[in-house]
C-alpha cells in the first residue's frame, strides 16, 4: 500500500486496519421530510441485496435495519473513490493536490444513518427516474397524465418523495477500479410508467477519470433522465467558501427559470449576463449582481445549454479549479445540459465527516443531464424512453493538479 493511499485512508478516518485490499442537487422545501428508504414503495431494501465484492464493508444500518455496504475503488496512482449502495452515492473522492497532498473534494457523511438523516437528501446520490424538476409534479404521455409528489413546492424534484437516492441498490465490483450498480424501478414506483431497470458502472481509471455510465430499459414508455449530484469543494471538505474556484463553461446559451425554478421554455444567451463563464471566472465575481435570474436561484442554479465540441464522444462541458488547491476537475459528458449548482441552499444543519458544517456556499455541484422539465417543454430534447430501445449515456470527471 503505498504512502499516498494510506494518507487517504487516514483522511477519510478508515485507518490502514480497517482495510482490505482486493486482489484488488438543490432547492429543498425548508418543510421538506427526509426521505428514508423504509416503508415506501420504492423501499429496494426490503429485499435480498447483492453486494457482490472483496473490497466491500459495512456503512451501517438504515431505520429499517437494512445493513447498507460502502465499495472502495482505486487506481495505480493511489487515488481512491468511496461508494456506498445506499442511494448510489459519492462519499468520497480523493486526489493529490498541487504538492501531493491527498484531498478529498466531495463532501459527505460517515455513514448510512447520517445520510438518511440528512436535510439535504441528495449529497453524492445518484439521481433518477427524472433527475431536476417537473412543472406542478405532472405530464402527460400519449394523453394520459400523470400526477407525482411534489416535494419541492409545488414541484417535482430529482424523481419524487423517495428517488433513486432513497433506495438501496444491487452492487457488484468486479475489479478494484469498478462498481456496477443495478436497480429495478417498478412500474408506477413514483407514479413514474413502466418496470425500468437501470444499471450505472462507476469506474476510475489511472487518468484520475471517474467515469459514470448510465443504461435503462422499460417495458412502458417513460422519462429518464439519470445523473449523479456530488457536491465538490476542490479546496477538500471543510476548507471553506467555493465562491473563489475558478470555473469556466462551454455554453454560450442557458435556460433561463421562473421563481420555483421551472424554465420559462426560452434558451437565451449568457453573454451580457452573470451566467457568461465562457472564460474563466470565480464564481463569486457577479454571484450577488442585481439579477431576476439569480434572485430565483439564489445564486447559480441553471441549466446551461453545452456547445457541441465532442471529441471520442464526449462534450467538454465545463472546468473548475480549487483556488488553494489547484486540483483541476473537468467535466465530460454526452449529455446536451449541465446543471451549474452554487450551493445556495446549504444551511449549516448537517455535519460532514470530517467534522465541517454544510455552511452556505462551501460546495458546488455539477449535474450532467437533460433539460428540466422535459416532458412538459416539447422545444427541449426529448427524455422518453420506449420499450425496446435503451438508454445510455456516459459522463467523466477528470482530475489533475499544477
Amino acid at each position: 500500500m503505498n504512502n499516498f493511499l494510506k494518507n487517504s485512508l487516514m483522511l477519510l478516518g478508515l485507518g490502514t486496519s480497517s482495510f482490505v485490499m482486493p486482489a484488488c442537487n438543490a432547492k429543498q422545501n425548508q418543510t421538506e421530510s427526509v426521505t428514508t428508504a423504509s416503508g415506501t414503495q420504492t423501499d429496494s431494501s426490503a429485499t435480498t441485496v447483492s453486494t457482490d465484492s472483496t473490497n466491500n464493508t459495512s456503512f451501517g444500518k438504515l431505520k429499517n435495519g437494512t445493513e447498507v455496504q460502502q465499495y472502495t475503488l482505486t487506481n495505480s496512482k493511489g487515488t481512491q473513490a468511496v461508494f456506498t449502495n445506499y442511494g448510489g452515492r459519492l462519499v468520497s473522492l480523493i486526489v493529490p493536490d498541487k504538492d501531493g497532498k491527498p484531498t478529498d473534494v466531495v463532501v459527505g457523511f460517515k455513514n448510512a444513518a447520517e445520510y438518511e438523516a440528512s436535510t439535504e437528501p441528495y449529497f453524492g446520490a445518484t439521481i433518477g427516474r427524472v433527475g431536476n424538476r417537473i412543472a406542478n409534479g405532472k405530464f402527460t404521455l400519449d394523453g394520459k397524465e400523470y400526477k407525482l409528489f411534489t416535494n419541492n413546492g409545488p414541484n417535482t424534484l430529482h424523481g419524487g418523495k423517495n428517488g433513486f437516492q432513497a433506495v438501496v441498490w444491487n452492487a457488484t465490483q468486479p475489479n478494484d477500479h469498478t462498481l456496477e450498480l443495478t436497480y429495478l424501478s417498478k412500474d408506477l414506483e413514483e407514479n413514474f410508467p413502466g418496470n425500468l431497470n437501470v444499471k450505472v458502472t462507476y469506474a476510475l481509471t489511472d487518468n484520475n477519470e471517474l467515469k459514470m455510465d448510465y443504461e435503462a430499459t422499460t417495458d412502458k414508455k417513460t422519462p429518464v433522465n439519470l445523473t449523479n449530484h456530488a457536491f465538490f469543494n476542490l479546496n477538500g471538505e471543510g476548507s471553506g467558501t467555493i465562491l473563489n474556484h475558478i470555473i469556466q463553461i462551454n455554453a454560450n446559451r442557458y435556460t433561463p427559470v421562473d421563481a420555483t425554478l421551472i424554465p420559462t421554455g426560452k434558451i437565451e444567451p449568457v453573454a451580457g449576463t452573470p451566467f457568461d463563464f465562457r472564460k474563466k471566472l470565480a464564481i463569486g465575481t457577479n454571484i450577488e449582481a442585481k439579477n431576476e435570474q439569480l434572485k430565483n436561484g439564489g445564486g447559480f442554479d441553471h441549466n446551461y445549454v453545452l456547445n457541441e465540441n465532442k471529441a471520442q464522444g464526449l462534450n467538454m462541458a465545463a472546468r473548475v479549479t480549487g483556488d488553494k488547491s489547484n486540483i483541476t476537475m473537468d467535466v465530460l459528458t454526452t449529455e446536451p445540459g449541465l446543471q451549474f449548482y452554487s450551493g445556495n441552499f446549504m444551511q449549516s444543519k448537517n455535519t460532514f465527516k470530517g467534522g465541517a458544517k454544510d455552511d452556505f456556499r462551501t460546495a458546488f455541484c455539477l449535474e450532467t443531464q437533460h433539460f428540466p422539465d422535459a416532458p412538459n417543454q416539447p422545444n427541449f430534447p426529448s427524455i422518453m424512453l420506449e420499450p425496446g430501445k435503451t438508454y445510455r449515456t456516459s459522463s467523466v470527471y477528470r482530475f489533475f493538479s499544477k
